[in-house]
C-alpha cells in the first residue's frame, strides 16, 4: 500500500473515530453501540500504521492478497453487526407488540364507557336516518 493510501486511511479512520466519540459525549449516541465503531475505526488506523501485519496475516492464511484478506475481515465484521442489529430489532418488535397489547387492554378496562354496548331499546331519530334518493317521485 503506497504512502499516500495509507495516509488517507489514517486521516478517515482518525476522523471517523473522533466523530463516534463526540457523538458519545453528546449524548447522541449510546455507548454500547458505539463500541463496536471505537474498535473498528481504531483497527483500521492500526492497519494504516502496520500494514505488514495484514500481509503476514493474509500469508498466514493462504490468502493470495493482503487487500482481500482486508475485505473479508471487513465483511465479516459487518456481518456479525448487522446479525447482532437484526437480533435487537426482532427483540424491540416484540416488546412493542407487547406493550401496545397491554395499552390497549388497559384503556378497555379502565373506561368502562367505551366498552359498554348500546341500549337495544333506544329507537333512531328521524336524524340519524339516512335520507332515501332512490324514491320515487309521487307528482
Amino acid at each position: 500500500m503506497g504512502l499516500f493510501f495509507r495516509l488517507l486511511l489514517f486521516l478517515v479512520s482518525a476522523g471517523t473515530l473522533f466523530f463516534v466519540l463526540k457523538k458519545i459525549r453528546n449524548a447522541q449516541a449510546e455507548i454500547e453501540d458505539a463500541v463496536f465503531w471505537i474498535l473498528f475505526m481504531l483497527g483500521l488506523v492500526a492497519l494504516s500504521i502496520f500494514p505488514g501485519a495484514v500481509i503476514h496475516a493474509a500469508r498466514l492464511l493462504g490468502v493470495e492478497s493482503p487487500a482481500n484478506f482486508v475485505f473479508l475481515c471487513i465483511i465479516f465484521l459487518l456481518l456479525l453487526k448487522l446479525f447482532h442489529l437484526s437480533m435487537q430489532t426482532s427483540k424491540m418488535r416484540y416488546q412493542i407488540r407487547q406493550l401496545t397489547q397491554m395499552l390497549a387492554l388497559g384503556e378497555q378496562t379502565n373506561d368502562p364507557a367505551k366498552t359498554a354496548e348500546p341500549s337495544q331499546t333506544a329507537e333512531p331519530s328521524q336524524t340519524d336516518a339516512p335520507a332515501r334518493t332512490d324514491a320515487p317521485d309521487n307528482h
